[in-house]
C-alpha cells in the first residue's frame, strides 16, 4: 500500500510540474497503445469475408477451420457421413471497392455433385438473441434505421446489413437441424436416402419459404424479355419467369431482395436474333444481353454493389453458356441456373444451378405422369433416339440389334409402337447425352417410373446439392456401354424395387404445375439459387 501511495505522489507531482505538451503526450501515448491492439484483434476476428464450404450447411457438427481453399472433391465416407471442404470464397465490391470473386474449380466425381455442407470460419460471430430481437423490427421500408444496441447507444443499420444478418441466423438454422425434432408440415416432410440430408434440406426449404425475396427487373420487353418458351424442351425457360412474375417470393422493393433477376429468355434471344448467315453469329446475341445488363447496372445500384454475383439469369439452351459470356462478372460471379451443366464448359457448381430439361408438348404434364409397378414392366432396358453426339452412336451401335428381347434400344421405333408405352414397360431407362450433357428423358423417366440410367461425362445432374442421385438412378461410365445388359442384371431386385419406389417419390420435385406446389420444380430452382445466395457474403457489410 505505501508503494502504491508513493507511485500516486509521485505521478500527480509530475503531472503538476510538467509543461502542457509532456502532459498531452502522456495522456495520448496509452490510447495509442489500446488503439493499435484494437485494430491488431479486429484484423484477426474481422467478419468481412463469408468463407464456406461447397454447400450452405453441416452434415454434422461444425467442421474446424481449414486453409481457404482446397481443391478436389472428396468422395462421401461409406458410412454416410460428409466431409465438409472449402469451395469458394467471396470478396464483393461494397462502398467504392471493386474487387473480382475469387472461385476455386474442383474436379467432380463422375458425374454426382457432392452433398452440402457449410464451413463457417472461426471469425463469424453466432447472432446472439440480441440481435434476434432485433431483427424482428425489420418490416418498416426505410433505407436505414436507428436500432438500440444497448442503453444510451444509437446505431444506424442499412438493408443490406439486417438482410445479411438475418441470412446469418438461416445458416445457423439449417446447420443446426439436426439437433431438432423432426418439423411437422402438413405437406411432405423430406426423409430417406434419396436426401443427403433430409432434416437441413427441409429446414433450408422452410427458411426460404419464410425469407427469401427476388426482385425481378422490369426493363426490356417482349418477346426477348419477361417471356419464353413453354411448350418443349426448353420449357422450363418461360414457366420459370411467368411463375416467378407472380409468386409470392417477388419482391418490388429491390431494398428487400435477396437476389436479382435477369428476365431474358436465351431461347427467345436466339429464335429472334441469331442470323445464320450472319460473319459473327454471335455478336448481336451478346450484344442484347450485354446491353441489358449495362442499362440495369446504370439505372439501379445492385449490379456494380456486388459485380453480379447476388444476380441470376435462367437458361435451358443449349447456347445458354455461351450467352453467358457476355459479360465477365455474368459469366464468373453471378448464378447461372442452366439446364446444360456442363463443367468442360464453366459450369461450376459452386455457384452455378442446374435444372431439369423437360420437353412440355402441350405445355401440360397430363398423361406423361405416372406407370405400372415394378412387377409390370418386362423389358430391362430401354432407349429410342437420334444420333446426336458422341455417345449415343456407341449405345446404338452395341446394342440396337440385340438378340436379348430384353433390350430395346433403338435410333427409330417400330412402327405402331409407342414411345411413352414402352418406358412405362421398362425397369430402366438409358438417358445418354446428345451434342449437350442435358437431355429430357432423366426426367420422363422418373414421370414414368422408369428408373434413370445416366450415360454422360462432366454432368451434374439437378438439385444434387439436395438429391443424392444414386439412390433412386444408375450411373454407368460411357467407358461401360458394352456391359450395359450385365451392369442392370446385377443389380438385385430388391434393391431395384428400392430405387424404383425412391424414383416415384422424388418426381415430385420435378414435376411443374400450373399453379406451382410446395416441393416442385418451381420451388426446387428458387431453393438451389437460395443455397447459392447463402454462401454469398458482402465484401463491406459490417456485423451487427
Amino acid at each position: 500500500m505505501r508503494e502504491m501511495e508513493g507511485c500516486r505522489k509521485s505521478v500527480c507531482s509530475w503531472w503538476k510540474t510538467a509543461s502542457s505538451s509532456t502532459r498531452l503526450l502522456g495522456f495520448m501515448l496509452p490510447l495509442m497503445v489500446v488503439s493499435v491492439m484494437v485494430v491488431l484483434m479486429g484484423y484477426n476476428s474481422s467478419n468481412w469475408f463469408f468463407d464456406s464450404g461447397f454447400y450452405p450447411w453441416a452434415w454434422g457438427s461444425v467442421y474446424p477451420p481449414r486453409a481457404p481453399f482446397s481443391q478436389g472433391f472428396v468422395p462421401p465416407p461409406a458410412d454416410g457421413g460428409i466431409d465438409a471442404f472449402q469451395w469458394r470464397q467471396t470478396v464483393v465490391g461494397g462502398g467504392g471497392e471493386r474487387e473480382e470473386a475469387l472461385v476455386v474449380d474442383y474436379n467432380l466425381h463422375r458425374s454426382a455433385a457432392p452433398p452440402l455442407s457449410i464451413q463457417v470460419s472461426a471469425a463469424e460471430p453466432p447472432v446472439t438473441k440480441k440481435n434476434d430481437d432485433l431483427m424482428n423490427a425489420t418490416n418498416k421500408s426505410s433505407d436505414s434505421r436507428v436500432l438500440p444496441l444497448s442503453p444510451g447507444i444509437n446505431r444506424r443499420f442499412s438493408n443490406l446489413q439486417i438482410l445479411e444478418a438475418k441470412m446469418q441466423q438461416s445458416r445457423t438454422a439449417i446447420r443446426d437441424a439436426r439437433k431438432e425434432s423432426v418439423i411437422h408440415d402438413p405437406d411432405y416432410v423430406p426423409s430417406g436416402p434419396i436426401y443427403w440430408n433430409p432434416s437441413a434440406f427441409h429446414r433450408s426449404y422452410l427458411e426460404m419459404e419464410k425469407n427469401f425475396k427476388v426482385f425481378v427487373y422490369e426493363e426490356g420487353e417482349h418477346p426477348i424479355f419477361h417471356n419464353g418458351p413453354c411448350g418443349s424442351i426448353y420449357s422450363m425457360e418461360g414457366n420459370f419467369i411467368y411463375k416467378l412474375e407472380i409468386s409470392k417470393f417477388r419482391t418490388r422493393d429491390p431494398e428487400k431482395a435477396h437476389v436479382f433477376f435477369l428476365p431474358f429468355s436465351v431461347t427467345s434471344i436466339v429464335h429472334f436474333i441469331f442470323d445464320k448467315n450472319s460473319r459473327d453469329h454471335w455478336l448481336p446475341m451478346k450484344q442484347t444481353v450485354s446491353d441489358y445488363v449495362e442499362l440495369v447496372a446504370a439505372k439501379y445500384p445492385y449490379w456494380n454493389r456486388s459485380l453480379g454475383s447476388d444476380h441470376f439469369m435462367l437458361s435451358c439452351h443449349d447456347w445458354g453458356p455461351e450467352l453467358s459470356k457476355s459479360l465477365p462478372e455474368l459469366f464468373n460471379n453471378s448464378i447461372r441456373a442452366l439446364c446444360n451443366a456442363n463443367t468442360t464448359e464453366g459450369f461450376k457448381p459452386s455457384k452455378d444451378v442446374s435444372i431439369p430439361e423437360i420437353n412440355l408438348p402441350g405445355g401440360r404434364t397430363n398423361g406423361l405422369i405416372g406407370g405400372p409397378s415394378p412387377s409390370r414392366r418386362p423389358v430391362l432396358v430401354f432407349f429410342a433416339g437420334g444420333l446426336h453426339g458422341p455417345i449415343r452412336p456407341a449405345l446404338l451401335e452395341h446394342w440396337e440389334n440385340s438378340k436379348d428381347k430384353d433390350v430395346q434400344i433403338h435410333q427409330y421405333l417400330p412402327k405402331n409402337v409407342s414411345y411413352s408405352a414402352l418406358m412405362r414397360k421398362s425397369k430402366y431407362c438409358v438417358c445418354p447425352s446428345g451434342y449437350e450433357v442435358a437431355s429430357p428423358r432423366m426426367v420422363e423417366a422418373l414421370y414414368t417410373g422408369c428408373v434413370p440410367v445416366l450415360v454422360k461425362d462432366h454432368y451434374v445432374p439437378p438439385f444434387s446439392d439436395v438429391l443424392n442421385w444414386k439412390s433412386f438412378a444408375v450411373e454407368i461410365p460411357v467407358g461401360d456401354i458394352p456391359n450395359l445388359r450385365n451392369i442392370l442384371l446385377g443389380i438385385s431386385t430388391r434393391q431395384y424395387i428400392r430405387m424404383q419406389r425412391r424414383g416415384v417419390t422424388v418426381r415430385r420435385h420435378f414435376e411443374v404445375n400450373l399453379t406451382p406446389k410446395r416441393y416442385d420444380v418451381f420451388h426446387m430452382i428458387l431453393h438451389s439459387i437460395w443455397l447459392r445466395r447463402l454462401n454469398v457474403r458482402l465484401h463491406g457489410v459490417e456485423d451487427l
